[in-house]
């Protein structure tokens, strides 16, 4: 893809003087022309803070909020300021942990005046500007620390006594925006990736940037130049409708990165050069909202976990992109542990789910990722999150062809999520060869009990919704290209209720198939029937063809030191021998068995 033409205009611009003057752009074209005098200046500036103050008074969340995080803000006046510790590789932790003390901290230090905060607040980055390094070697380390001085770096500028705000400024270029500086003039690693890392790298070298731009301009010019010329081969991604391949949880940390790099240069220069603007980006909440079922789970592919968590940037696209849905749902999301910046970037519009007008269904093309609900609202419902995808997208799994499925409060058929990211050779060579992430760990299909190709590919080739049925067909055969001419999964929602799981493969010599469903279920098991019981819920698993399959259990627990997960089993489809050509369809009715047996149609006839 030649990201440039997706550009806006002033972008396209910002880049082509970048390139004739080198990496300080000429002083026409100056990226900091602009540049807000004083301080704050990085998020907010002094209308905002005035603002968020008005809407404590006046909403009752919002005023909840803010005396939760009071509570939270007391709790770290006695903590130990953090110590440069590694677990690991990696620093993060402890730059993730400065960052939600320095912010706050700062912040409501500034809504409310109790010098205690911002005193603490002083402590920790002193704490954090001493350390030898930031760990580079790991450069979120880098930028989540370079983020956490700038935002308490501007905000507390005018309580900051000078000798700290030198020694905190020092910090900030030397072991932040300096370390960014090879990796930009070669263009190489973060600077130059399409993932989650180009986003926060770059995200966080900006707000350094923007914090310390009056006192060190040329770094700050050049950083900024460079941030702003990357960041949108990462948010092509986002293009053409939202999607984000790495999976919902990494979607909430490139989002949220993206998001501060975006707001601080809004608020610092009072322009973004239309990164807003990029195709697809003002759609990316929806992604968020679809992914996450009635129960509170999101379809947890690649190396998600699944747990809803907080999206604080869900309140800012909200405002950004005037969507109050996706305020209404964050505001669901984070009612009871909010951080720093729902309070900040509040937004009261919209109501309950089931009211907004949005349709059940959503085919994210971009990634090539289906969902399909009951009804919103309803935590009964039944979900279905359903991928084709990539197999080399970063943090992938060897997962093409994999769901979850909820249904009456319960989730019947699990994503595990990623592993321990320290496990020897995670990101490595050994990658493959770890349970959570292999082909067999997911509810897809086995060849010969092989992975699927590493770098193989499935598009979703058809879909459609109507009020009774919807349904989207992924063709796998990019996965399973060594072992089979043609492999496809179409998987279909019947009246809201039952889903239907239908596969069709062609392969030029035997071969034996295995369809799998992780679950925590308890499972009995009657031959071509399958009845799974939780949480005092049912549900009825039914293979519909070939009329030899029989299910079977299989252990999902691998062994040490892997994650250990005992009480989740592998329900499997087992045909009675090798097949050159198979049509595996299994019904999973929750509450029971379905009325009636759905017609069985080629998946050709779907599309």
């Amino acid at each position: 893809m030649n990201t440039r033409r997706l550009l806006p205009l002033a972008l396209t611009a910002l880049l082509v003087a970048a390139s004739l003057a080198g990496p300080a752009v000429a002083q026409t074209n100056d990226v900091l022309r602009t540049l807000r005098s004083g301080h704050p200046r990085v998020f907010l500036t002094g209308a905002d803070w005035a603002r968020v103050k008005q809407t404590i008074g006046k909403e009752p969340l919002a005023k909840q909020w803010h005396g939760q995080l009071r509570a939270d803000a007391e709790k770290m006046l006695g903590q130990p300021p953090i110590e440069r510790k590694l677990i690991g590789p990696r620093l993060l932790d402890k730059s993730r942990t400065a960052l939600a003390r320095v912010s706050t901290l700062a912040a409501l230090y500034r809504l409310d005046g109790d010098r205690r905060f911002a005193e603490r607040a002083r402590k920790e980055m002193l704490a954090a500007a001493a350390f030898s390094d930031w760990n580079p070697k790991h450069f979120l380390d880098v930028a989540e620390m370079t983020n956490a001085l700038a935002i308490g770096y501007d905000w507390l500028f005018d309580f900051l006594p000078a000798e700290d705000r030198a020694t905190i400024r020092r910090a900030i270029v030397e072991k932040g925006l300096k370390e960014s500086l090879p990796i930009y003039a070669a263009h190489r690693w973060w600077a130059k990736a399409h993932h989650n890392w180009n986003q926060v790298c770059n995200g966080g070298m900006t707000a350094g940037a923007l914090a310390i731009a009056d006192e060190e301009p040329e770094l700050a010019r050049r950083t900024v130049t460079e941030a702003v010329a990357s960041v949108p081969l990462a948010m092509a991604s986002y293009a053409p409708d939202g999607g984000w391949e790495e999976g919902p949880g990494y979607w909430s940390y490139a989002t949220r990165y993206n998001v501060f790099m975006i707001a601080a240069l809004q608020s610092a220069l009072g322009t973004d050069f239309d990164l807003s603007r990029l195709p697809g980006f003002a759609d990316a909440g929806l992604f968020r909202i679809h992914s996450v079922g009635p129960m509170g789970r999101p379809f947890n592919f690649a190396d998600a976990g699944d747990k809803r968590g907080t999206t604080s940037e869900m309140l800012w696209l909200a405002r950004a992109f005037d969507r109050p849905v996706y305020a209404a749902f964050e505001r669901e999301s984070a009612v009871t542990h909010p951080g720093i910046f729902h309070l900040l970037w509040f937004d009261g519009r919209g109501g309950a789910l089931r009211d907004a007008a949005l349709p059940p269904d959503a085919f994210f093309r971009g990634v090539n990722v289906a969902f399909f609900r009951g009804a919103w609202g309803d935590p009964a419902a039944t979900f279905v999150g359903f991928k084709g995808g990539d197999n080399k997208a970063n943090h992938s799994h060897l997962d093409l062809g994999s769901f979850v499925l909820d249904a009456l409060g319960q989730r019947w058929a699990l994503d595990l999520g990623g592993d321990d990211y320290n496990l020897p050779g995670y990101f490595g060579k050994q990658r493959w060869s770890y349970y959570r992430l292999r082909t067999e760990s997911h509810n897809t299909l086995t060849l010969d009990g092989e992975n699927q190709d590493p770098s193989g590919k499935a598009p979703i080739i058809a879909s459609g919704s109507t009020p009774q049925r919807a349904f989207a067909v992924a063709d796998l055969t990019g996965g399973y290209r060594a072992k089979a001419t043609c492999v496809q999964r179409g998987m279909a929602l019947l009246g809201r209720r039952d889903v239907l799981v239908q596969d069709e493969l062609q392969a030029p010599q035997p071969v034996e198939v295995v369809w799998s469903l992780l679950t925590e279920a308890k499972v009995k098991i009657d031959g071509r029937r399958a009845t799974l019981t939780q949480g005092g819920a049912k549900l009825e698993a039914r293979i519909l063809a070939p009329a030899d399959a029989r299910f079977e259990v299989v252990s999902a627990n691998p062994p040490k030191p892997q994650h250990q997960q005992p009480k989740v089993r592998n329900l499997t489809v087992r045909l009675p021998s090798k097949t050159c050509d198979t049509r595996i369809a299994v019904l999973l009715s929750p509450g029971g068995a379905a009325d009636t047996r759905p017609p069985l149609t080629p998946l050709a006839a779907w599309k």
